[in-house]
């Protein structure tokens, strides 16, 4: 019930008990002459009276000749034993009769009222917290109606996804100039479908879209449609559906598609979805029904494309996929230039090195690694903020916070100094390796004594062998600094260990870099964004027990073979060790020129 509904509903009963009030105010003055019940008895007496009428309150009788106007004389009944009483006094009486029509109608009316103004009280609360809102509207679509200058984002304030940007601006052009791309006779792409990990801009690149389109833009999240009653989904994309035809031409778009566009029949262990499924059902059918020549077009945005339905993604419901994955390092110069527009920068600072240090950063992660620059300045009453700063956001992002009164024993800050400093002659006398940014042994995060951060000179999309051989020889050289100076082995290389193994594991098995074994792949494509029961997705070929032997020998000796080359990098360049655990334990950090001062006279190691 909404707030019009309720308002029509008060405003009747208000009438209806006016209604009552006029007719009997109206009746008394305009008919009946109401006199004291001895004066009725005197006119009776007198024979001004030719009719007499008798209620169980009122005696009423018509005049022979009128008085004051009136035709009609009243009168209060009073008992007859009582009246008999008071006539022998010749004083005037009358009984007062009470008018009791609007206590009547108040007392049928108010109880109905409180009623149901409780109930939809109760009722109302209870809807918001399950978020229904009201009962007349659970069908409704709950998009949210923006035009042009609602989101406050142009294509001015996206970067980093130049690609992506020019397809949309191509929809948005089309909106704007249908009849100039009609002329061969095109047509709109019905749907697109904006698909990339987390944080990459999906949703911002909307938001564009809806700034630049200057048409009605629909927006609504996928998990909006389902709610706790069966059809209700189903009813709110034929409604979203509808509102936008009206205002067509115009945009609907729907984030987090695979909240409702998750493939039929792909839990059956789990039970059955049917709401789920009615609700897809329906947008399949409504993306089928409209017409894309009226410039309706629907724009949505996910992280988990693999698990839609295959029927969303055919040509003519989602024509056009387009990707938005992390941009590359002139992409994340390209964001930094948007978001340290609001801070006060270093005007010295080349922001190529800031894009340097995040390879892999999406568009929040650097959006985040601002602010973060700008607190630290804020913190140190700093003037402005400096590369130092984007240096200690990193590593807290990266790293995690600094953890200073975690205190470590004598015995325990050596031994991290030399596996710190491990790694980073490891990864300075191979050929081709990333360069070391920073070394150090404060702790950070959960469980990190201490860390080593490596700036890579590009980006890399392709990795070849000897390049992931020389990671796992980094990843092993804090575990041979310990071996060769302390001959003892820690917990401390856990994580190194198990990063190490998976390289190895991934170039055995997935990427076919054992010669022994074939140019065969033994493990599926992994989703790390799929997050589906066993048995869903096809399994590979079943490896025979002597192939899993062999695999994990060639797994064992791949690792081995990288311990071995970063120990035996670590036994030529022993002093420069010495001396860079000695400086770590003296000064806790080293920036890049440090390290490069420590590692003079480094001998390199250029592998068989």
């Amino acid at each position: 019930m909404d707030k019009k509904q309720t308002w029509n509903m008060g405003y009747w009963v208000f009438a209806l008990v006016l209604l009552f009030l006029l007719q009997d105010v109206w009746q008394s003055a305009n008919q009946i002459q109401t006199v004291p019940y001895s004066e009725f008895e005197k006119a009776l007496a007198d024979g001004r009276i030719s009719d007499i009428t008798l209620t169980d309150r009122t005696i009423s009788g018509h005049l022979k000749a009128p008085a004051n106007g009136k035709t009609l004389m009243a009168a209060a009944l009073v008992e007859p034993a009582l009246a008999e009483r008071l006539n022998a006094y010749k004083v005037p009486y009358t009984r007062v009769v009470e008018n009791t029509v609007l206590r009547d109608v108040l007392s049928w009316t108010v109880p109905v009222l409180v009623f149901f103004g409780l109930w939809y009280f109760v009722f109302h609360r209870m809807a918001d917290k399950q978020g229904m809102g009201g009962l007349l509207s659970i069908g409704k679509s709950r998009a949210k109606i923006y035009v042009q200058t609602d989101t406050g984002v142009t294509f001015a304030d996206v970067a980093g996804v130049d690609e992506a940007k020019h397809e949309l601006e191509e929809v948005v052009d089309f909106l704007k100039h249908p009849r100039e791309y009609g002329r061969l006779g095109a047509h709109i792409p019905k749907g697109v479908l904006l698909v990339g990990p987390p944080g990459t801009g999906k949703t911002l690149l909307a938001k564009a879209v809806a700034g630049e389109a200057g048409v009605p833009f629909f927006s609504i999240s996928g998990s909006e449609f389902v709610e706790m009653f069966v059809g209700v989904g189903a009813a709110r994309v034929r409604d979203l559906f509808e509102q936008a035809r009206l205002q067509a031409p115009a945009i609907i778009f729907v984030d987090e598609l695979d909240a409702l566009g998750r493939a039929r029949g792909a839990f059956p262990a789990l039970g059955g979805h049917d709401e789920k499924e009615q609700t897809l059902n329906q947008l399949l059918s409504e993306m089928d029904g409209f017409d894309s020549s009226v410039g309706l077009i629907i724009l949505s945005a996910t992280n988990r494309p693999e698990i839609l339905d295959p029927a969303l993604l055919r040509a003519g419901r989602f024509d056009r996929q387009v990707l938005v994955d992390r941009p590359d390092r002139q992409g994340r110069v390209d964001i930094l230039k948007v978001h340290t527009r609001k801070i006060t920068l270093d005007p010295a600072l080349p922001l190529q090195d800031v894009a340097a240090l995040t390879p892999g950063f999406s568009g929040a992660d650097l959006a985040n690694l601002v602010n973060e620059a700008a607190l630290g300045a804020t913190r140190r009453k700093a003037a402005q903020v400096v590369m130092a700063d984007f240096t200690a956001a990193v590593e807290r992002i990266v790293a995690g916070l600094e953890r200073r009164s975690r205190v470590l024993n004598p015995k325990e800050r050596q031994a991290v100094a030399f596996h710190e400093m491990g790694h980073a002659l490891v990864a300075l006398a191979q050929q081709g390796a990333d360069p070391v940014h920073k070394v150090s042994i404060i702790p950070r995060g959960i469980g990190a004594l201490g860390y080593t951060i490596q700036r890579p000179s590009e980006d890399r999309y392709l990795m070849t062998r000897p390049e992931l051989e020389q990671k796992i020889a980094v990843l092993l050289g804090g575990r041979a600094a310990e071996k060769l100076v302390f001959n003892v082995l820690s917990s401390g290389a856990a994580d190194d260990l198990a990063k190490a193994t998976d390289i190895a594991r991934d170039m055995v098995s997935r990427y076919g870099m054992d010669e022994g074994l074939g140019y065969v792949s033994f493990e599926p494509q992994r989703q790390p964004l799929l997050d589906l029961p066993d048995g869903f997705m096809p399994r590979a070929p079943q490896a025979s027990p002597d192939t899993l032997r062999r695999m994990d020998e060639a797994i064992r000796e791949l690792v081995m073979a990288g311990f071995t080359r970063a120990t035996q990098i670590l036994q030529t360049n022993r002093p420069i060790l010495e001396r860079g655990a000695q400086a770590l334990l003296a000064q806790e950090t080293l920036d890049e020129p440090a390290i490069q001062a420590l590692a003079a006279g480094l001998q390199t190691h250029r592998g068989t």
